[in-house]
């Protein structure tokens, strides 16, 4: 079983990659075509369900655990809900354009910024204390846990969701039900 940290880096390497692939593709501006075009905003809105299973699954089991282990995990978490809170908004947005709106790469940077800000926070000042404050069983745990929490996350940012634990697990299986069915079935139309 991978541990808490391991499962965390595969979700940036995975994000690294979507964002290193859209700064290169083909947008409007540059003469794209309408079928780069659709390519491209299929690619955010799958960026987009892979942030938002992430960034829940960190809000449930993760931040809880940086905020318990380490001495200074409130802060820390706290900056980072912020962060998340900030990426969540600008992905809420992107998500109702299509990618021949202006506004569409503007908001495409905006995020590639955000997150690779948020990503290094996270690698450089967050998971070095966690790695040596958990023990091997409770890094195994924590990573079962957001393996579990991903896949019955939300695929859409909610940007004014309190990042509490509680609310997230409450707001839960209704809801994640209901957003997992309307997910899979955008997610069946795109691949259509």
């Amino acid at each position: 079983m991978p541990t808490a940290l391991e499962v965390l880096a595969r979700d940036h390497e995975e994000v690294k990659r979507m964002l290193a692939e859209l700064e290169l593709g083909p947008t409007a501006a540059t003469g794209a075509d309408s079928d780069q075009l659709a390519l491209r905003k299929k690619m955010v809105q799958q960026l987009v369900i892979e942030e938002s299973r992430h960034e829940a699954a960190e809000e449930e089991y993760f931040w809880p655990a940086v905020r318990k282990r380490l001495e200074d995990g409130s802060d820390l978490a706290n900056q980072a809900v912020e962060q998340e809170r900030e990426g969540k908004r600008i992905l809420s947005e992107l998500d109702k354009l299509t990618a021949d709106d202006d506004k569409f790469e503007i908001l495409l940077a905006q995020f590639i910024t955000v997150a690779r800000t948020h990503i290094a926070f996270e690698e450089a000042i967050v998971w070095p204390g966690l790695r040596a404050a958990l023990s091997a069983r409770e890094a195994d745990d924590l990573g079962g846990e957001l393996q579990a929490a991903k896949k019955k996350a939300p695929t859409r940012p909610h940007p004014h969701t309190p990042a509490a634990p509680g609310v997230l697990k409450t707001a839960g299986t209704g809801e994640r039900d209901q957003l997992r069915k309307w997910s899979n079935a955008i997610e069946s139309r795109l691949a259509g």
